[in-house]
């Protein structure tokens, strides 16, 4: 059944981003055209500056969703309700406080921003602040979903509602290029779609309606308190980490240049969600898999999603690496490219990152959160000290110098530390030799992929697709040819074969339907 699920809600989010990539192009396309790289600026900023305040979530969601997965696996239905209110009252506070912080901020909002001629900042800053307060009085509904691994459902409501915003604010820039209605129509359809989510989940599981008359065990209460300090402080660790680069880079260099910088992160980004549709479905059968199984069986498992994140994101990193600068040219210009050293910093941070996707899965649906508390500070001081010296000095690149070697000191050793440790009980130069292994295995990939790619040159789309295939189908090539043999290749062929046959018996129900009407 988890295997089930996951191929489902992997299915379905793999196709539902493709839909929303594609209006996304268009949709960036036509913000750059008719408001152009200031804006995009502003967004970039002002989301970096609201994901601050997201801080105040301070893991609570994380904590009372892994205290979810035994009452979800057990049908403890009394538990799950406890916990479900618990978590409905604790977002609802939490939107309080972030709107309260969020305009404290506003008075502000000059110390941030680095030459600018846009009007109306403060309201921008105001509708930017309300997007962020609404999916909070939904995420709880959100949550259990995904526990009970139906994020199918989510999907489905998401890609409809994304679908829909995309297209009306594709429609609003192309007559009006009024931004603020831009804006505003994110909020409504936000405030719709959590009506919708929330009557859905309500009609699927109507003891969530029921009245909660016993209170929380003192022993999950502890837990959950105890994870929450210790989330809480990642949280702030990654936030400085990955959240402060458009802040320092608007207030160093200029809104512009977070603009230029914001192309190539959409760009990184777009490859990051396709990977995390796969691993954020398998992460609450993980979740579901830690809480019911063995170590054995949880170790099995864990290195065949090894081998899927390094397939993964070795084969974006190589294709981003060849594509990225050619694909912004032939776009948009060659004038929003940055220099070829920020280009490989983000790349190289990319892969770390993603790298590390799986074995993070496991430490968290593991409930490993306090051992590691301090880590993320320790990251986060490494990475601002050496990114606010450097900047001023290289520029960009200095930011990103600085994100890479904090996470080369902290959590790509602290992570896998921790799990090989606790979880699997077992030596940690087993996870370094494999990473190693599939390090030279990629490095080498990517060359022969690089020189056969360079036998096209992409002067336009045409080509560019061509260059494309051969990015995609080298390293595929190259990893069937090296793996095939492993009984990780063979346990995802056959998921493989098992996601065919699923759309194959899809696709038989649809004829046969049309037939009888």
């Amino acid at each position: 059944m988890r295997v089930k699920y996951s191929l489902l809600n992997i299915v379905t989010g793999l196709g539902s981003q493709v839909i929303i990539t594609s209006l996304s192009f268009i949709s960036r396309t036509i913000f750059i055209t008719y408001l152009g790289i200031e804006y995009l600026g502003i967004s970039g900023l002002f989301t970096s500056i609201l994901a601050m305040l997201a801080l105040a979530e301070a893991g609570i969601g994380a904590s009372i969703v892994y205290s979810l997965y035994k009452p979800v696996a057990d049908n403890d239905q009394e538990k799950i309700n406890v916990l479900m209110k618990l978590y409905r009252n604790a977002y609802l506070v939490i939107a309080l406080i972030v709107l309260l912080l969020g305009l404290a901020i506003m008075p502000f909002l000059d110390f941030f921003i680095n030459d600018t001629s846009i009007e109306n900042i403060h309201l921008i800053y105001f509708i930017f602040l309300v997007n962020t307060v609404l999916p909070y009085f939904y995420l709880h509904k959100n949550s259990f979903l995904s526990v009970c691994q139906k994020t199918y459902i989510v999907t489905g409501i998401y890609s409809a509602s994304s679908i829909v915003t995309v297209c009306i604010k594709i429609a609003i820039l192309y007559y009006t290029q009024n931004f603020i209605l831009y804006l505003v129509v994110e909020s409504v359809i936000t405030l719709i779609t959590s009506i919708i989510l929330a009557i859905i989940v309500n009609r699927m599981y109507p003891f969530l309606k029921n009245k909660v008359t016993t209170k929380l065990d003192e022993e999950t209460k502890g837990n959950i308190i105890r994870n929450i300090k210790a989330i809480v402080l990642q949280n702030i660790g990654v936030y400085l980490v990955f959240g402060t680069d458009n802040i320092i880079i608007s207030a160093f260099v200029s809104i512009t240049a977070v603009g230029i910088y914001s192309n190539y992160h959409m760009l990184i980004e777009i490859c990051r969600t396709f990977v995390n549709q796969v691993f954020n479905n398998i992460y609450h059968s993980v979740g579901n898999l830690v809480a019911k199984e063995n170590r054995e069986k949880v170790y099995s498992i864990y290195k065949v999603t090894q081998l899927l994140n390094f397939w993964l994101y070795s084969l974006f990193t190589i294709f981003l690496c060849i594509m990225l600068e050619p694909f912004i040219s032939i776009w948009i210009g060659s004038e929003y490219l940055m220099s070829n050293s920020v280009l490989i910093l983000l790349m190289v941070i990319f892969y770390e990152r993603g790298m590390r996707n799986s074995i993070s899965t496991v430490k968290t649906t593991s409930g490993i959160f306090h051992e590691d508390r301090y880590a993320p500070l320790c990251q986060a001081a490494v990475n601002l000290g050496i990114s606010i010296v450097l900047v001023q000095h290289i520029g960009i690149a200095g930011v990103f110098i600085g994100t890479l070697v904090s996470a080369l000191v902290v959590p790509f050793w602290v992570t896998p530390y921790l799990v090989y440790k606790k979880v699997f009980n077992k030596p940690l130069i087993i996870y370094f030799t494999k990473y190693v292994f599939y390090l030279v295995i990629g490095i080498g990939t990517y060359y022969i992929t690089s020189y056969i790619s360079n036998l096209i040159t992409p002067t336009s789309f045409l080509t560019l697709i061509q260059s494309g295939l051969v990015c995609l189908i080298i390293p595929n090539l190259i990893y069937i040819a090296v793996f095939h043999k492993t009984s990780e290749f063979k346990y995802l062929f056959s998921i493989i074969r098992n996601i065919l046959t699923m759309l194959q018996d899809m696709l038989k129900n649809r004829t046969r339907t049309k037939k009888s009407a």
